[in-house]
């Protein structure tokens, strides 16, 4: 299987449990099988309780960690600037490191630089609740960007930090929009039309992420894919992802998949759904083309477009 997966917490578990990377308690599975490629945004999440020197001593633990473990199981780990189709097509298993949550930041903004250096690839500018940023989806009466987060904007652009924008209150959606000319993603938010869900993605913003050229990635935790949760299933991402085709989301579409940081449908044990997902799409007559993008071929394209767009400006 050839699968590219924009986020998931089994790294925050695996740092704050003191686990290996490779643990079988682990809903991120390595795909060991012949020929197969994958490439893993590992985030680490940030709760929106931690202070931000704890949020931010977080990052560095969690990137040396990430190091370590990539050295150990052979995992090739992608420094910002380096081309991630040649590692996709190199190693069997591939890996950025993400942020989840803005906090990271500590309100420092030479802080980006430092996270850049230590290959940070994306960043979500707020969990649920406010930050120095901005305010993230759960907070009544929202506001967009703070003053803070209108210098953070360019600032993680320069740096060739993705901005992700799951999360975030719709009025900070629309000022990223405004604030930033490069594409940015939704790296695991399903579609609102589907799943009336406060962290779910109106029809509007999702015209928006296709027209700036962005990404936006299906999420399997339960309550995004369904109304009722327990009943929650495969099929439910089929949905999702047909929601977002009918839009015009063949380019943009793509997995964050969320494993190791929500509640999987029941039919879903771990990263192993990939295989029982393409047949999925086959079943639907999809064709082989247009799941490759989804499955691997638009998230390689977005990273590739995004660094020669950020060169440009």
């Amino acid at each position: 299987m050839r699968v590219v997966d924009l986020h998931c917490d089994t790294l925050f578990k695996s740092v704050i449990q003191n686990l290996p990377l490779d643990d079988d308690s682990h809903e991120v599975q390595l795909d060991t099988s012949p020929g197969s490629r994958k490439l893993q945004c590992y985030a680490i999440w940030l709760p929106d309780d931690f202070s931000g020197e704890q949020a931010e001593l977080t990052v560095f633990q969690a990137a040396e960690k990430l190091k370590n473990e990539c050295r150990r199981l052979d995992i090739h780990l992608l420094s910002i600037g380096e081309n991630p189709k040649n590692a996709f097509e190199n190693f069997s298993n591939s890996a950025y490191l993400t942020i989840e949550n803005g906090l990271a930041l500590n309100g420092n903004i030479e802080n980006i630089s430092r996270f850049a250096y230590l290959g940070v690839r994306m960043m979500t500018l707020t969990w649920n609740a406010h930050n120095a940023i901005g305010d993230g989806a759960d907070v009544v009466n929202a506001n967009g960007l703070t003053a803070f987060g209108r210098v953070v904007l360019p600032e993680l652009d320069r740096n060739g930090i993705i901005v992700d924008i799951s999360h975030a209150s719709e009025k900070l959606f629309y000022d990223v929009l405004e604030h930033t000319s490069l594409p940015f993603v939704a790296s695991h938010s399903n579609a609102f039309s589907v799943t009336k869900h406060r962290r779910n993605l109106k029809d509007e913003q999702i015209k928006y992420i296709i027209e700036r050229k962005g990404l936006f990635g299906l999420n399997f935790h339960n309550a995004f894919l369904n109304a009722d949760p327990e009943q929650a299933c495969v099929d439910d991402i089929l949905r999702h992802a047909e929601h977002f085709l009918s839009l015009g989301g063949e380019d943009c579409l793509c997995f964050g998949s969320d494993f190791d940081g929500g509640t999987l449908p029941h039919d879903i044990q771990n990263s192993r759904i990939y295989d029982k997902l393409y047949e999925g799409f086959l079943q639907l007559h999809y064709k082989e083309t247009l799941i490759h993008k989804i499955f691997f071929e638009n998230t390689l394209n977005f990273f590739e477009n995004f660094d020669n767009q950020r060169r440009i400006v």
